[in-house]
């Protein structure tokens, strides 16, 4: 007997990384090298005071229970703090914060709290596939928004405008979706767009949803939160992590920060799905969100290094790319002279072992470029360039 899926599990697609690595395993299973320049994955340590009281607080017989659906209020307090000193935000811990298993989770509670089935959604037309497939997936449906490459990847306001204008009236558009930097062409934020945003979002009563993971990754001047503009509290949220920023990929330590009666509306949809998160991770990121600004300016150094030798790999294969990328990625428009994306990154995959991402999983619009991940060690990336520039490579 087979039991009929539901819609939104018939209409929804594995993740392309999870058919990919599964690739990627297989070459490796007879025994070639593969070098993973696709996904971020970051491959550097947590600080090793978060490590200490990971450890510390595992030890406590009181460690081991269910907690508050909201988290420590030394969690709270901690990212309040990190709110302050990193991007000069003030936020309420007791009622402006609310932890979470990490950001994507937090996409599907904001979408469970907010979307209707046919409400509207509107999507970057290049972006973390998450937004549009948790948006379909409740049942909303999904508008892309254009980027203008032209402009550095900033949303087309005017065309978003317009968009909206020549929807019917029946359909609700009810969220935003808006990340800068931008994954994945690696745009990055400033004051004048997130200004814009929230104006726009004042304008046309939606509620603009800004994920922030990157902005402290690479970052070319101090790092910005869409809550430091005037009035975004009343029509926004951020969410963030400590996936990339603190080495923390795995731990699920995520949160989304914004005014009271938001934080309430996704606490009742979050107290339904998930009983929070284990108190040695909640203390350990604590613990992580007090990194000193060296500790970041070391790690930066690192990605610094690895970001010369990928940029030394891009040319190998004659793609072009801008300087001012901000995050763990690099973007990478395509040479003429190559089919597409996927010719591409399947012929350095079977024949070079080198595994990159296709632009295309990111949005069609993205069909001529490529991603590279900065999560691989400086040594390996130049290995994977000489590859690619040894015309007789086979493993």
């Amino acid at each position: 007997m087979i039991i009929p899926l539901a819609l939104r599990a018939d209409q929804t697609q594995e993740y392309y990384f999870s058919v990919k690595l599964a690739e990627v395993r297989r070459i490796q299973a007879t025994g070639h090298d593969v070098i993973n320049l696709g996904i971020g994955n970051p491959d550097m340590m947590p600080s090793a005071n978060t490590i200490d009281a990971l450890i510390q607080s595992a030890q406590q017989p009181t460690s081991h229970g269910y907690q508050n659906y909201k988290g420590t209020p030394a969690l709270r307090q901690a990212i309040a703090q990190f709110y302050s000193h990193t991007y000069g935000v003030a936020l309420d811990p007791e009622t402006e914060i609310l932890p979470l298993i990490g950001s994507k989770e937090g996409i599907t509670h904001i979408s469970l709290t907010y979307l209707n089935e046919g409400d509207g959604v509107l999507v970057p037309e290049l972006g973390y596939p998450a937004y549009r497939a948790v948006s379909q997936m409740v049942g909303a449906k999904v508008h892309e928004y254009p980027l203008l490459e032209h402009a550095g990847w900033q949303p087309d306001w005017e065309a978003m405008t317009d968009l909206l204008a020549a929807l019917p009236a029946s359909e609700k558009t009810k969220i935003i979706w808006l990340n800068y930097p931008h994954m994945p062409t690696g745009a990055p934020a400033t004051h004048a767009l997130f200004e814009r945003a929230v104006r726009f979002a004042h304008d046309n009563r939606v509620l603009l949803c800004h994920d922030n993971p990157y902005s402290l990754i690479l970052n070319k001047k101090p790092p910005i939160s869409l809550l430091s503009v005037d009035g975004a509290k009343e029509v926004a949220v951020e969410l963030n992590s400590l996936s990339k920023s603190h080495n923390m990929a795995g731990w699920r330590i995520g949160w989304m920060a914004g005014a009271k009666a938001y934080v309430d509306a996704v606490l009742t949809i979050k107290s339904n799905v998930d009983s929070g998160q284990f108190k040695p991770l909640m203390d350990a990121a604590t613990e992580a969100l007090g990194n000193s600004d060296d500790w970041h300016w070391e790690r930066n150094a690192v990605y610094q290094g690895r970001l010369d030798a990928v940029h030394a790999l891009l040319d190998a294969l004659d793609c072009s790319y801008s300087t001012d990328q901000e995050g763990l990625f690099i973007w990478a428009k395509l040479p003429d002279s190559v089919e597409s994306a996927e010719t591409l990154v399947n012929d350095l995959l079977t024949k070079k072992h080198v595994f990159i991402a296709p632009g295309f999983i990111f949005g069609p619009k993205g069909n001529r470029y490529v991603r590279v991940s900065l999560c691989v060690p400086e040594d390996r990336i130049r290995t994977a360039t000489e590859r690619i520039l040894n015309r007789n490579f086979f493993d």
